[in-house]
Formats: C-alpha cells, sequence, structure tokens
C-alpha cells in the first residue's frame, strides 16, 4: 500500500521494532491492527490525533485513543514530585469524576480536528488512571500496534521537571513509536 505523506509537519519515527518488509511498508497494517494515540489538548497532541485518525481511516486500523488521569499529576491538582514528607493518604477513590473529564477531553480533540468521532472508523476510548507514558505503553503491546503522540515545544527546565511523554514511550515501547509535532497552522476540522 502506498502511504501518501500528510501535509504540514511529519511525524518522526523515534523508535522502531524489528518488523517484516510489509508491515514496514504499510504501519497502519490491515484491518485489525490498532492505533493507539495518546490525546491532549495542545498543538502537538491534536496533530497527533489528526495524524491517527487519517492513518485508521486510510489503514482500516482501529483507533484507541488514551488520555491518562493521576491525582498527582498537575493537571489533576497534583505534583509530579512530592516531598517524602508529606504522603497523602487516599482511603477510597474511584476517579469517576477524572475519568470523565479526561473522555469529554478526547471528544472534544475529535471535535477540534474531525468535527466529532470519526464515522465509518473503529473508535475506543480509554482512560486508565497513571502517568501518561506508563499507561500508553501498557496499552500498545499488541503485534501491529503503532503508538502515536504529540510532542511540544517548551523550555528544557519545564521537561527535565514534568518529563516527556514521548521521550518515555521511545525509551519504553515495545512497538513502534510515531512522534508528531505540532502543526504549523491552526487546527481546522477536516471534512470526512
Amino acid at each position: 500500500m502506498d502511504v501518501q505523506p500528510a501535509a504540514g509537519p511529519q511525524p518522526r519515527a523515534v523508535h522502531t521494532v524489528p518488523a517484516p518488509a510489509q508491515a514496514r511498508q504499510d504501519m497502519t497494517g490491515p484491518a485489525g491492527k490498532r492505533i493507539i494515540v495518546g490525546v491532549d489538548d495542545s498543538p502537538g497532541g491534536l496533530a497527533a490525533l489528526r495524524w491517527a485518525v487519517d492513518r485508521a481511516r486510510s489503514g482500516h486500523a482501529e483507533l484507541v485513543a488514551v488520555r491518562a488521569w493521576a491525582l498527582g499529576l498537575p493537571r489533576h491538582g497534583g505534583r509530579r514530585h512530592r516531598s517524602d514528607r508529606h504522603e497523602r493518604l487516599v482511603v477510597a477513590f474511584d476517579g469517576a469524576e477524572q475519568r470523565a473529564a479526561a473522555a469529554k477531553l478526547i471528544r472534544r480533540a475529535f471535535r477540534i480536528v474531525s468535527g466529532g468521532i470519526p464515522a465509518g472508523t473503529a473508535v475506543r476510548i480509554e482512560t486508565p488512571q497513571g502517568d501518561p507514558g506508563p499507561a500508553l505503553t501498557a496499552l500498545a503491546r499488541r503485534d501491529g500496534d503503532v503508538l502515536v503522540v504529540g510532542t511540544r515545544s517548551g523550555h528544557p527546565v519545564m521537561r527535565a521537571v514534568h518529563g516527556s511523554v514521548s521521550g518515555y514511550c521511545s525509551r519504553h515501547s515495545r512497538c513502534p513509536v510515531l512522534v508528531v509535532p505540532p502543526d504549523t497552522e491552526p487546527a481546522a476540522p477536516s471534512t470526512g
């Protein structure tokens, strides 16, 4: 299958597991293969979702949209590095509110990049608890999976403090990982 490059910045493969020649030519694979995409509302995250939607449509692959959440993550009211002196005890917590917020963010990102959940494409939304890197690499474990994550520009100190999901995934994933840079143009819904 001949895969045409998408307009705008191109993703870069940062980690590739040896695969048969056909799998290298068509990373989305035949029916039954999955594209797992980490979703956030950053420009890089939206570009990654747009790329994943396009490839899932053209390659007839299942699209798994993932938004991890954890109480310790900065966006969910915590800090990544906590002092051992101030341990917090959670007696009972089901995370229903955080899961709902994560799913809402995924649906909003789909509306931005493709006008909504893409019709004619198998889509599954996952909202696992945990740090995004480990959550994504735990989901992307099947033969034929492709993991897609966005990247963002940022100050090197901030990246060192908060870590890099794309860096973690590229170092720990068992499947190919594509890191998609932010679009140069604002996100606009595509017609499908």
